[in-house]
C-alpha cells in the first residue's frame, strides 16, 4: 500500500449539494486551497453549511488520498470532530485500502454521508470516509420498479433519476440532502401509518466488512445480515451499493389547517383513516395544533408559498425573537402562540411531484429528540408532556412537537421494531447560533417517553445506553452478536456507539 496524500490544516463543513449545481466542486473533489481561502456560497439548499478549507496540501504519492487537519461539523453544528485524515475514495479499491491501512495501524474508522445527523454518531478521531465520490446510479429495473445505487448518491440528486423512468420513493424523509447508505442506517422515517421507515424499501445492499469482504445481503442471500444492515448504525461495515424498491412516479397534495390538541387526539384513528401521510403540529404552551394532509392527487403543481410569510416573517423575525426570548424565557410560550396566529390559522393547499412534497426546507440550526413510541400511546405521552410544561412555567419549549405514525417493521433495531408507532420529536432552536437551556424539558421528555416504551431515533441526540437498549429492542441481542462477527475488533466503533454496545 502506498503512502498518503495528507493536506494539513484544513476545516471542511459537509454540504448537500444538488447535482445540477456543482456538487464535486468542493467535498466532490477537494482542490488545493490557499491559505485562509474562503470558497463562498456553492448552492444548495439555504442554510447549507459552506465548505471552509485553509492550508497547502502536501503531495505524497498514493493511490489514496487522504487530508489532515480536517475539522468535521455536522449540519446544524452541534456535533464536531477533528479525524486523524479524511477521505473520499472514489471506488470499492480505495475503501478497501482505507480499511487496510486502518486494520494495519489499528484505527478506527467512520462513514459520513450528508452531515445531517443532529448527533456525534458519526464523529470520530481515527479515520473518515466521506463517500460523496460514490454516487452513481447502477441500475435501473423498470420491470421491477428497482433502483441500485452508490451509498453515497444524494437522494436530492436520485429523484429526478428516478422521473426519467417514471419511478419515485414511496415515503421519504423531511431532508433529501442525504445519502442512500446513511439515511438507511439511522433509522429515517417520515410518516403514514401504511408505511415503514425508509429502510423498508431496501430489498438488497452490498457492506464491505472490516476485514476486506463484501457481502451482498438480501431476504434470500446472507439473510440475518441484511435484516440488521438495513439500520446499521455505521457500525456493521461500509455500505457500497444500496438497492431500492421505487412505485411509479406520482404527485402529492398537501392540506394544513388549524385544529386544537384535544380534537386531534380524540380523533386520531379518523385522521390516520383520511390521509395517507397524516402528521400534525402542537405548539407547546397551548392548544393549537396544525394538521397536515399529504395524499395522492392528479391536480397539476401549485404552491401557497410566500417570500414575506415564510421568510420575512416565519425565519428572519422568529430568528430574532428566539435571540431575545434567550433572555426573556417567558416570551416563548407567547412567541408560539403569535407565530401560530400569524402562519397556520388559515388553510393552505399545495401540490406537486411526491418528492417535492415531502421534502422540506430546514431553515434554523436546531437541537432535537425523536422517539418513537408505540402509536397506542400518543394521547398519553402528549397530555404528560403538556402537564409537565403547565406545572413548570420556567421551562419552556419551541414549536412545534412533531408528531408522525409510521408502520411496524422486522429490522432488528428499527423504532419501530414489530410495533406500529408514533414519532414525537420535539426542537430547540440555536438563533444566529445561540444555544438556549434545554436540559430540563430534554430530561422530561426522555422521562415521559421511556415511560410510554419509547425507543429513541438513532441520529438524534439522547441519554440511552446499553441497558437501556436491551430492554427496548428484543432483538438487541441477535444485532450484537452479528456486529461482534463482522466487526471482532470495533473497527467501525466511536464514542457514541460505545454508550451503545458497552
Amino acid at each position: 500500500m502506498g503512502g498518503l496524500l495528507a493536506s494539513d490544516a484544513c476545516c471542511i463543513f459537509p454540504l448537500a449539494l444538488r447535482g445540477d449545481q456543482g456538487r464535486g466542486a468542493w467535498l466532490g473533489a477537494l482542490a488545493p486551497a490557499f491559505p485562509s481561502y474562503d470558497g463562498g456560497s456553492v448552492g444548495g439548499r439555504p442554510g447549507s453549511p459552506r465548505p471552509h478549507i485553509c492550508g497547502l496540501p502536501a503531495f505524497l504519492p498514493s493511490q489514496v488520498h487522504g487530508y489532515k487537519g480536517v475539522k468535521f461539523q455536522n449540519w446544524a453544528r452541534t456535533y464536531g470532530c477533528c479525524p486523524e485524515i479524511y477521505y473520499q475514495p472514489t471506488s470499492v479499491e480505495e475503501v478497501r485500502e482505507v480499511l487496510a491501512l486502518a486494520r494495519q495501524q489499528n484505527k478506527r474508522v467512520k462513514v459520513v454521508g450528508g452531515g445531517h445527523s443532529p448527533s456525534d454518531i458519526a464523529c470520530t478521531d481515527g479515520f473518515m470516509i466521506h463517500m460523496g465520490k460514490m454516487n452513481r446510479v447502477l441500475q435501473v429495473d423498470t420491470e421491477k420498479k428497482q433502483v441500485t445505487v452508490e451509498a453515497g448518491i444524494l437522494l436530492a440528486d436520485l429523484h429526478p433519476q428516478l422521473g426519467k423512468h417514471g419511478l419515485a420513493l414511496s415515503n421519504l424523509g423531511a431532508v433529501s440532502d442525504v445519502t442512500a447508505g446513511g439515511v438507511i442506517g439511522s433509522g429515517t422515517h417520515n410518516t403514514g401509518i401504511k408505511h415503514g421507515i425508509l429502510a423498508t424499501q431496501v430489498v438488497a445492499l452490498t457492506l464491505l466488512t472490516a476485514d476486506g469482504t463484501i457481502l451482498e445481503c438480501s431476504e434470500s442471500s446472507n439473510a440475518e445480515v441484511f435484516q440488521a444492515a438495513r439500520v446499521h448504525l455505521g457500525c456493521l461495515g461500509v455500505i457500497l451499493t444500496v438497492t431500492l424498491q421505487c412505485v411509479p412516479q406520482f404527485h402529492l397534495q398537501e392540506i394544513s389547517f388549524p385544529s386544537t390538541l384535544e380534537e386531534v387526539l380524540n380523533n386520531l384513528d379518523s385522521h390516520l383513516k383520511k390521509s395517507e401521510y397524516f402528521r400534525f403540529l402542537w405548539f407547546p404552551h397551548s392548544e393549537n395544533v396544525s394538521v397536515i394532509y399529504q395524499d395522492h392527487t392528479n391536480k397539476p403543481p401549485s404552491s401557497s408559498a410566500s417570500w414575506f410569510w415564510d421568510y420575512a416573517i416565519g425565519f428572519y423575525l422568529l430568528e430574532f425573537l428566539l435571540w431575545v426570548s434567550s433572555f426573556l424565557p417567558g416570551l416563548v410560550g407567547w412567541i408560539n402562540r403569535c407565530f401560530f396566529w400569524l402562519l397556520f390559522t388559515r388553510k393552505k393547499e399545495s401540490s406537486n411531484l411526491s418528492y417535492k412534497i415531502f421534502s422540506y426546507e430546514c431553515r434554523f440550526k436546531q437541537h432535537v429528540q425523536d422517539w418513537a413510541i408505540p402509536r397506542e400511546k400518543t394521547k398519553e405521552a402528549l397530555l404528560e408532556l403538556k402537564a409537565m410544561l403547565e406545572a413548570h412555567p420556567k421551562m419552556v419549549a419551541h414549536y412545534p412537537v412533531e408528531v408522525r405514525f409510521t408502520r411496524g417493521d422486522d429490522i432488528l433495531l428499527s423504532p419501530c421494531f414489530q410495533r406500529d408507532s408514533c414519532y414525537m420529536n420535539i426542537i430547540m432552536y440555536r438563533p444566529y447560533g445561540k444555544d438556549v437551556p434545554r436540559l430540563d424539558y430534554w430530561l422530561t421528555y426522555e422521562t415521559i417517553m421511556k415511560k410510554v416504551g419509547g425507543r429513541p431515533h438513532w441520529a438524534k441526540a439522547h441519554n440511552c445506553t446499553r441497558k437501556d437498549f436491551e430492554k427496548m429492542y428484543p432483538a438487541f441481542s441477535k444485532f450484537c452478536a452479528i456486529r461482534e462477527k463482522l466487526d471482532p475488533t470495533g473497527m467501525f466503533l466511536n464514542a457514541y456507539l460505545e454508550k451503545v454496545f458497552y
